[in-house]
């Protein structure tokens, strides 16, 4: 990790406010509007207008209290009917349910200077499991958590799939490997979320511009993947699930309209706004490694790559559009560093990471090719403020880490370009935003699951 803290940190108690889902996506597929990351969890069913019943009464009642308890922390019945305007009878008779459900538990007793003693009563945690799962060239990395946030386990390994399929597989033998781990039984995953390069195509159900993955786009490979870990999955951009998790819980916390940028072997950016992602009419908001460069062969040609994409795959790939040198990604990269640095004379430098560090060191020709980067970054930061008038903008990714060299540099030749002027920031979460956002997505649609799941058996004991 690189920000010294655990992907669980602010995903735990009292953090469900502030965690959100990427596509507004309902469980069991259902589509609604966009959701508030600063809110509490949607009521299970509340995507479809439903006729009373004294069932679906009491069924709200018990959710109104276990969101009550999750988002504010453990209470007593008492404090339960204060808080919710609920009687105390009422209070009492959903809490035995969702007690009976096993979706809540007593949590200790309150003991005041006068009066009777309390029982406190808090969600139980164990009720369910939900996996995050971030997909990259260099790495994989997956976590199992449960329903309130907290890690029970993880992998981070190398991505050594030089083949689709023998990623998918990857994917899947490291998931598995994570659930035993945790300790639990593979049927306790209620959603799986997977961040990826590239732009997730719900109709044709494949990934659309992640060519820095080879044959990433092919169809059927995440029906492989969902047949793999056994339960429910649902794929978003990786850059969109480091948006929400930098919001939920980084720099870009409290913020009203702010961008990621995903910054690494391409370049990707989230928007987030109002606590709302902004995907676009396709899902490919964000894709500005499809920017032309002013002057660039590629200008104008309607053609490049977004965050994580690369060269032509053909039509059985996913492949959607050859490299085009003038493109933003094409200047704006790891592999751009690298490039720069080699063509300034930086000797032994194979990695931007190397590239940096010899800029560190004092090397001039590592410090222009440092300086050029940041040039290209402004750039990009210049024409995104003129369209979405960002408060905040936040580099994240791994070149995200070298935040020391680049802001300052940015910062200044993005003050040459315009006069729009959003605030600079590193990320606060490193390598862990895409895992932190998928989580924290997972959990938006694992928690209403499960609440429907074992309120219905209860109520057909």
């Amino acid at each position: 990790m690189t920000s010294g803290r655990s992907p669980g940190a602010g995903l735990g108690e009292g953090s469900g406010g502030g965690l959100g889902q990427e596509d507004g996506r309902e469980p069991g597929g259902r589509e609604q509007g966009g959701r508030d990351l600063g809110g509490p969890d949607p009521a299970p069913g509340s995507a479809t207008e439903q006729p009373w019943s004294r069932q679906r009464l009491r069924s709200n009642n018990e959710w109104l209290l276990l969101e009550r308890l999750r988002t504010a922390g453990a209470a007593s019945r008492a404090q339960l009917a204060r808080d919710t305007g609920l009687s105390k009878p009422t209070v009492s008779a959903a809490l035995a349910t969702l007690e009976q459900a096993g979706l809540a538990r007593e949590a200790g007793l309150l003991a005041p200077g006068r009066g009777r003693v309390a029982v406190l009563y808090e969600p139980d945690p164990t009720a369910g499991y939900v996996l995050g799962v971030d997909i990259g060239r260099g790495r994989l990395r997956v976590a199992v958590a449960d329903l309130a946030g907290e890690i029970t386990a993880r992998r981070d390994v190398p991505n050594r799939g030089r083949t689709a399929g023998a990623v998918a597989d990857a994917v899947i033998a490291e998931a598995r490997a994570a659930i035993a781990e945790a300790g639990i039984g593979p049927g306790a995953v209620v959603h799986a979320a997977i961040g990826t390069p590239g732009v997730w195509d719900e109709r044709e159900q494949r990934v659309r511009y992640a060519a820095q993955l080879p044959g990433w786009g092919r169809r059927g490979l995440f029906d492989r993947i969902r047949a793999g870990l056994d339960t429910t999955i649902s794929v978003h951009n990786d850059a969109n699930l480091a948006a929400l998790g930098e919001y939920a819980r980084g720099a870009g916390a409290g913020s009203r309209h702010f961008v990621y940028l995903l910054l690494g072997t391409g370049i990707g950016m989230g928007v987030v706004s109002g606590g709302k992602l902004q995907r676009g009419a396709h899902g490919a908001a964000g894709e500005i490694g499809f920017l032309p460069l002013p002057g660039g062969p590629g200008a104008g040609a309607g053609g490049g790559h977004g965050g994580g994409h690369g060269a032509d795959q053909g039509p059985d790939q996913g492949g959607d559009h050859d490299q085009r040198p003038g493109m933003l990604e094409s200047a704006a990269s790891a592999e751009s560093v690298v490039r720069s640095a080699k063509e300034l004379g930086v000797r032994g430098a194979a990695t931007a990471k190397q590239v940096f560090d010899a800029a560190r060191a004092g090397d001039p020709a590592a410090l222009a090719a440092v300086q050029r980067q940041a040039e290209q970054l402004a750039y990009a930061v210049a024409v995104v403020s003129s369209v979405i008038d960002p408060d905040l903008v936040v580099l994240g990714g791994g070149m995200g880490q070298s935040s020391d060299l680049l802001l300052d540099r940015v910062e200044e030749a993005l003050h040459a370009l315009t006069p729009l002027r959003p605030r600079l920031a590193p990320s606060l979460l490193g390598d862990e935003a895409v895992l932190i956002g998928a989580l924290s997505t997972a959990l938006r649609t694992a928690r209403p699951e499960v609440f429907d799941r074992r309120s219905a058996a209860v109520a057909r004991a």
